[in-house]
């Protein structure tokens, strides 16, 4: 049973970053119907700027504001300055505008902070917590809880708003809601902007249990995509629970079966799925009709 928790604890921590990347992905597709594969390096900008900011001098949590600062102007950039002037390009050529993003972004950050990891201080004293057997630590603690505020937070924004019901609007239909005044090309640099904020704030929660480094992104920019796709692409709820699941499966499978074969496990388990529901667990759905 000590097992069991332990196997249980470290997937929900796993997945609560699989399911903010995820949401930052299923943000930017509800209102652009375009899949930004440079989300996963906004997590991993998360982590280098605040290292950065740290070894100058800055107090940890202005480090932090700043950060979540930078990234957010980062995603504004790059709607306003590429995604928006290619707006009637195929979705094909609108992902590997993304994907060429992402590889400029991770070159750049070689080059500026090598090729090593670095190291950056919990949140807070991180002397393990023993639970039934288990054993957690407070990084692991505030993950699950910054996790639980974005998700709460993101429902309300979404939900409660008035932005939150202008975003809406510019999802369900574009041209009606320019007709009410609602200006979509602001709501696409809106997505943009809060999907790169949303990935910088996972990339600093889990910064000081995975160590960043410039290629962390690529792999949590696909366990991201993949709890979005497993959810249900556009399905917030979905890409939420897509990204518990994955951590789960993650966990369960490295500890069960082979470390090794972690990946492996979770990304089979992944296309069984959608091969019985191609539509993901919660099937696709936009933000307005389903919200969070």
């Amino acid at each position: 049973m000590g097992d069991l928790l332990q196997f249980s604890i470290t997937g929900l921590t796993i997945g609560s970053i699989y399911a903010i990347v995820g949401l930052g992905f299923v943000l930017i597709y509800s209102v652009t119907k375009v899949i930004n594969m440079a989300q996963g390096e906004f997590v991993m900008l998360g982590g280098m700027i605040m290292y950065t900011g740290i070894s100058a001098g800055l107090p940890y949590w202005v480090s932090f504001v700043f950060t979540i600062i930078i990234v957010m102007i980062l995603g504004w950039i790059i709607e306003r300055f590429m995604i928006s002037r290619a707006k009637g390009a195929d979705a094909i050529s609108l992902i590997i505008l993304t994907i060429g993003a992402a590889i400029f972004i991770r070159g750049i950050s070689s080059m500026v902070w090598g090729k090593d990891q670095v190291r950056i201080a919990p949140f807070t004293l991180n002397e393990p917590v023993g639970i039934g057997g288990a054993v957690i630590t407070p990084q692991s603690i505030w993950v699950l809880v910054i996790s639980l505020i974005v998700v709460i937070g993101l429902y309300y924004l979404i939900d409660k708003t008035i932005l939150g019901k202008a975003f809406q609007a510019s999802s369900v239909n574009p041209l009606a809601a320019r007709l009410m005044g609602i200006s979509p090309r602001k709501m696409s640099s809106f997505s943009f902007t809060l999907s790169a904020a949303l990935g910088a704030l996972a990339g600093l929660v889990i910064a000081p249990i995975m160590f960043p480094a410039y290629d962390m992104g690529v792999m949590l920019g696909i366990k991201g995509f993949s709890a979005a796709i497993l959810g249900g692409l556009g399905s917030a709820p979905g890409a939420v629970l897509g990204g518990i699941i994955i951590g789960l499966l993650e966990s369960f499978g490295a500890g069960y079966i082979s470390s090794g074969l972690k990946d492996a496990i979770a990304f089979t388990a992944i296309l069984a799925i959608l091969l019985i529901r191609p539509s993901g667990i919660m099937g696709e759905k936009s933000v307005g009709k389903g919200g969070l």
